[in-house]
């Protein structure tokens, strides 16, 4: 891990926080070991000022091209729940795939539990699209 630990912007640490702790109502077991392991990260994470965020370092809204361990490459953007869009390869933060992404950075690797089982991610590049800055996120 490049940078030893995830990063994270306060305002988007506070409200993944807060989505994290009303997400216990996800059914889907798989959904839920995944978010339960980015909770057990969260409680290491380093978080920074807006003005103190890396640029390649996934966080709301980034493109991230991710390359398998499994033969695929695929360019997904992060976005909180509402924003989700599939068809757009918008993921939200409590996917497995959004899950696993958040705080890590280009170059990372990262060794996920998927519903298709483990697989190896490398973050091979962050685009970073319009952020939430300045913005109260809402749940």
């Amino acid at each position: 891990m490049k940078y030893g630990s995830l990063i994270l912007e306060k305002k988007e640490y506070v409200y993944l926080k807060r989505i994290l702790n009303i997400s216990g109502y996800v059914g889907d077991f798989n959904t839920q070991k995944s978010l339960q392991e980015l909770t057990k990260q969260l409680k290491t994470a380093h978080i920074l000022d807006e003005s103190e965020m890396p640029e390649d370092v996934v966080r709301f809204n980034s493109k991230v091209n991710v390359v398998s361990d499994k033969g695929w490459e695929k360019t997904l953007q992060v976005v909180i729940p509402m924003e989700k869009d599939m068809k757009q390869d918008k993921i939200s933060i409590l996917t497995p795939m959004g899950s696993a992404l958040f705080g890590y950075s280009k170059g990372d690797t990262i060794l996920w539990d998927f519903p298709a089982g483990k697989q190896q991610l490398k973050i091979a590049n962050v685009c970073q699209e319009e952020t939430y800055k300045g913005i109260d996120l809402i749940v």
